[in-house]
């Protein structure tokens, strides 16, 4: 199996975006299988984002808030109690949905979500504007992917922080492309992400940083400051034209 150690040196790799099955109904693998997944490939921390409740959950919607938020954290949860047993870190995030259009939400906690209950009655908009002013870090992930499930694509440039402009899910390497140009329009920060849903197909995406992040705070200021070496999976930002 591939080891980021044998390339990235002393640096640090982490993933951006993966899900669990505990909250993710697409994905296979529960949040402590993907830790050792991770852990084994020489990643040193990963973000759990799950689908929110307004995507592909596996949480059903007829539950108490307090037990939807309860059972949205158990992938995570184990996830880092994983990785604080093998030495991954793990960290918390979730992917929101609004037909189709996704965002990652970084730098949020579990009473944040405790104490919104009413999250799901807020407009886009108002929910990318609530995050951010409440110190959460908005990435519009997979921003130019076409699929079934999502109707059309929107965009919201001044309202995220960051756009993922690799997703190593993407069919067609000409989305992340157009999700670069994207981001290099509006100075936007640019991410890497596997979009992993299980323990079986190799991640080509992620973060390498110069430093070992110990909070998802660290994560965003390298964001902010423009200070990660480098994105896993680049080269699909090559055009071969």
């Amino acid at each position: 199996m591939r080891r980021l150690t044998d390339s990235i040196g002393k640096e640090y790799a982490i993933e951006t975006h993966m899900h669990t099955a505990e909250a993710s109904r697409c994905a296979e693998a529960s949040g402590s299988e993907m830790a050792r997944f991770y852990k084994k490939l020489g990643y040193s921390g990963m973000i759990v984002t799950d689908h929110f409740f307004n995507g592909n959950t596996a949480i059903p919607p007829h539950f108490s808030w307090e037990e939807r938020v309860r059972l949205f954290c158990l992938g995570y949860e184990e996830a880092a109690r994983e990785g604080n047993r093998i030495g991954l870190d793990v960290f918390l995030g979730w992917e929101y949905g609004y037909f189709g259009t996704e965002f990652i939400t970084i730098g949020l906690n579990k009473e944040w979500l405790l104490s919104s209950p009413d999250v799901l009655n807020w407009g886009v908009e108002d929910y990318l504007t609530r995050v951010r002013s409440d110190g959460g870090f908005v990435i519009h992930a997979h921003p130019f992917r076409e699929a079934p499930y999502i109707r059309s694509q929107r965009f919201f440039p001044d309202m995220v922080d960051a756009v993922e402009v690799i997703n190593s899910r993407n069919v067609q390497m000409e989305w992340d492309q157009k999700a670069h140009r994207y981001a290099l329009e509006h100075r936007l920060a640019m991410t890497s992400g596997s979009d992993s849903h299980d323990a079986r197909v190799i991640p080509n995406g992620g973060m390498i940083m110069s430093r070992r992040p110990r909070t998802v705070m660290d994560i965003i200021s390298d964001f902010r400051n423009g200070t990660c070496p480098r994105m896993i999976g680049s080269e699909r930002l090559v055009s071969k034209n």
